[in-house]
C-alpha cells in the first residue's frame, strides 16, 4: 500500500508515496535519483548510506521512508551549494581523503554533523564521531586531517 509523506529534502519540500516497508535509502536512490546516499551493507554497520535527519546522521538503510514524515533530510548533494562546495567537500579534495569514492558521502555528512554540535574537535573525538563510517582505502589519517582543516576556518 502507498502511503503519502511530506518532508523537506535538501531545502525542499518533498511530497511522496512511499511503500510500508521501504527505506529511505530506497527512497532516495531509486524514486528521487539522489545516488550520493551509497548502499553498502544494508545492515547499519557500514555508514555508507548516513544523511543527515534534523541534522543527526543516521544510516538510511535502517530508517524507513514512512519515519521521514515531517522531518528534514540532507543528502550529499544537498551539502554544498551552487556557488561552490561547503568546507568539508573541499578539504576532503584538497587533503586527499577521497580514494575510491563510496563512503565519502557519508563520511562527509557524518563529519559536517560533528562540526555543528562541535567546531573544534580533537583528532580523537573526530575518530570517535566516524567510528560508525568505515573506509578501505584511506587508513583515516588524511579524513581526520581534512575534518580538522574544515573546522579551522569555523573557528573565530
Amino acid at each position: 500500500m502507498n502511503n503519502p509523506i511530506k518532508f523537506k529534502l535538501n531545502g525542499r519540500q518533498i511530497t511522496s508515496s512511499v511503500l510500508g516497508g521501504q527505506t529511505l535509502l530506497e527512497l532516495l536512490r531509486e524514486q528521487l535519483d539522489l545516488t550520493g546516499t551509497k548502499r553498502g551493507c544494508d545492515a547499519g554497520d557500514c555508514g555508507s548510506c548516513t544523511v543527515l535527519m534534523d541534522g543527526r546522521p543516521v544510516n538510511a538503510c535502517l530508517v524507513l521512508a514512512a519515519e521521514v514524515e515531517g522531518k528534514e533530510i540532507t543528502t550529499i548533494e544537498g551539502l554544498g551549494t551552487e556557488g561552490g562546495l561547503h568546507p568539508l567537500q573541499q578539504a576532503f579534495v584538497d587533503y586527499n581523503a577521497v580514494q575510491c569514492g563510496f563512503c565519502t558521502p557519508g563520511m562527509i555528512l557524518t563529519a559536517a554533523a560533528l562540526l555543528n554540535e562541535n567546531p573544534d574537535p580533537t583528532d580523537a573525538e573526530i575518530r570517535h564521531y566516524l567510528q560508525g563510517n568505515l573506509c578501505r582505502c584511506t587508513g583515516y589519517d588524511k579524513i581526520v586531517r581534512a575534518v580538522r582543516a574544515a573546522a579551522a576556518p569555523q573557528q573565530s
